[in-house]
This record gives structure tokens, sequence and C-alpha cells, in this order.
């Protein structure tokens, strides 16, 4: 698995225990298999599109792809927007190979 996979599993893992959601209820919102969210969290199942878009929309988070050139600037603002709320700071944004 490669870091950003590894990456993107692991802070879908931290969102769906921090919304207080096991496995089990996050399939049944999302439409995905619980062994299927099992696999992928794990590592052990190459992450579709379609179920990543599926399990994104259930934890409330956006995806997007953003030019490299602006990664930065795109953590910036999400840092300063949490520290404003008081909410707790998330992952920084990361290009497909890593990179902040």
């Amino acid at each position: 698995m490669s870091y950003s996979t590894q990456y993107i599993a692991q802070h879908l893992k931290e969102t769906r225990e921090n919304m207080g959601l096991s496995q089990r209820e996050l399939s049944a919102r999302a439409g995905v298999p619980q062994s299927h969210i099992s696999k992928i969290e794990s590592g052990n199942v190459d992450l579709r599109l379609s179920s990543l878009v599926a399990i994104a929309r259930v934890l409330e988070l956006e995806l997007a792809l953003i030019p490299r050139k602006y990664l930065s600037a795109v953590n910036s603002i999400v840092d300063g927007a949490n520290s404003k709320t008081g909410g707790q700071p998330p992952r920084p944004a990361y290009s497909l190979d890593g990179e902040e």
C-alpha cells in the first residue's frame, strides 16, 4: 500500500471512530459492505473511488483534487478555520505521492 493510500485509510478510520460510528453503522449508511470497510481500514484492499466517495459523504468529508502548488495554502486555510472554531485540527492535505 502506498503512503497516500495508507494516509487515506487511516484518516477514514479515525474520522469514523471520532464520530462514534462502528464499521457496521458506516456500512449501513454508505452502502458499502462492512467487510470491505474493514479491509479498506486495514489496507488489505485497493480502495475504489466509488467506495471512497460513499464513505467520505457519510463521514462528512469532501474529496477535492487540489493543484500541488496550492496545498500549503489549503492547509493554512483549514488550520486557521479549525483554530477559530476550536475544532480538532485535521491532518494536512497531501498530494498523491505523499507530499504536503
